[in-house]
């Protein structure tokens, strides 16, 4: 909103230039979502515990000692991360550009999705909240509507495109076949992290680690300079995504100012479906979809250990790990809790270098 309102005047008032940067407004970005998260933070949580007395319902085949540890911790706050993304990007981004609009709407309606199933949870008083497959269901209707738009706005040559990291211009026409796999990212992310959100500050540390990967991925795709040296598919307006991905960025360390263990609010699937979802379009977006599963590896890891144990345990009736998934694995060995966040933080940031690496090693 400021871009558009005072970058006009910038003829007029020399200082008022600084709006044109990109740089200038996804750093300005980061520390609007942070100030909302501190400044609205403590009242949301506030609120939410006076309507969910009993705090978040606790999975029984989840570890027992969550009973104990997590048992009255509030959650939906997921909400607290969509306002403070949702008011920096409004406030910092180009609102003239679409792809602006794409990835809050995937942002704002999956985290719709996840408030449904976080407040039948509350309603119902068990751990079981809006049926999988309905769910399953909206996303895929969702990310849908995204990907016919993103396809429409993309540059010609390379909408149904699938770029492959590590290789000089190779490029593969997925043709119709575009949809369903974009629909797939952004579901499969979304779904990734809320597999990952399992224990305190877990999931939102890899989320902004991710963002601030995207937000430099998606800079220096936006950039025809930057893109052709770096010999990356150039998308005209991706680079405005990088005020986006700092609005996350900036969302996210507030969030995990009280997410951090123990944590006084826990994000539900408000939170980790749309931050999963978000991380998702912008992949597509910028044609970084198979970086995104290198630098977002710890949410594949995560996700894979669950479909490896019920595979398992459906043909041979045995478990790979203690638990599933992989951090409860952990947890089962005796893992402290706090050793599993750091270093899953850990593996994380070494996956997100590995990804990073792809925009150089060609």
């Amino acid at each position: 909103m400021l871009f558009n309102l005072l970058v006009p005047l910038a003829e007029d008032i020399s200082f008022l230039n600084v709006f044109r940067y990109i740089t200038f407004r996804s750093g300005a970005a980061v520390v609007t979502a942070l100030l909302v998260s501190f400044i609205l933070g403590p009242t949301i949580i506030s609120w939410l515990k006076k309507r969910q007395v009993r705090g978040q319902p606790i999975r029984d085949d989840g570890p027992q000692s969550h009973l104990l540890t997590k048992q009255g911790t509030p959650t939906m706050g997921g909400f607290l991360i969509l306002l403070a993304i949702t008011t920096s990007t409004l406030l910092w981004a180009d609102l003239r550009n679409g792809f602006v609009w794409i990835v809050l709407i995937i942002t704002c309606g999956f985290g719709l999705v996840g408030f449904v199933d976080d407040y039948l949870k509350l309603t119902r008083r068990n751990s079981k909240g809006l049926s999988g497959r309905i769910k399953l269901l909206a996303q895929i209707l969702i990310g849908f509507a995204a990907t016919l738009w993103i396809i429409k706005l993309s540059p010609a040559g390379i909408q149904t495109h699938l770029a492959v990291p590590f290789f000089k211009d190779l490029l593969l026409n997925l043709s119709w076949f575009f949809v369903p796999f974009a629909i797939f990212v952004m579901v499969g992310a979304s779904n990734a992290v809320n597999l990952t959100d399992g224990l305190d500050g877990l999931a939102i540390g890899p989320v902004m680690i991710v963002a601030g990967c995207f937000a430099l991925i998606a800079y220096l795709v936006g950039n025809s300079v930057f893109s052709t040296y770096l010999q990356l598919n150039y998308v005209p307006g991706s680079g405005e995504l990088a005020v986006f991905c700092g609005a996350l960025v900036g969302a996210s360390l507030g969030f995990l100012w009280f997410n951090a263990p123990p944590a006084m609010v826990f994000m539900g699937d408000t939170g980790s479906l749309s931050c999963g979802g978000a991380l998702g379009s912008i992949a597509v977006v910028t044609k970084h979809e198979l970086v995104l599963a290198i630098i977002g590896g710890l949410f594949v890891l995560e996700t894979a250990s669950v479909i490896v144990q019920v595979a398992s345990f459906k043909l041979t009736g045995r478990r790979v790990f203690r638990m599933a998934p992989l951090h409860h694995h952990f947890e089962q060995k005796g893992w402290a809790e706090s050793t599993i966040v750091i270093r899953f933080w850990i593996i994380a940031s070494i996956l997100a270098l590995a990804g990073l690496s792809s925009l150089k090693l060609r």
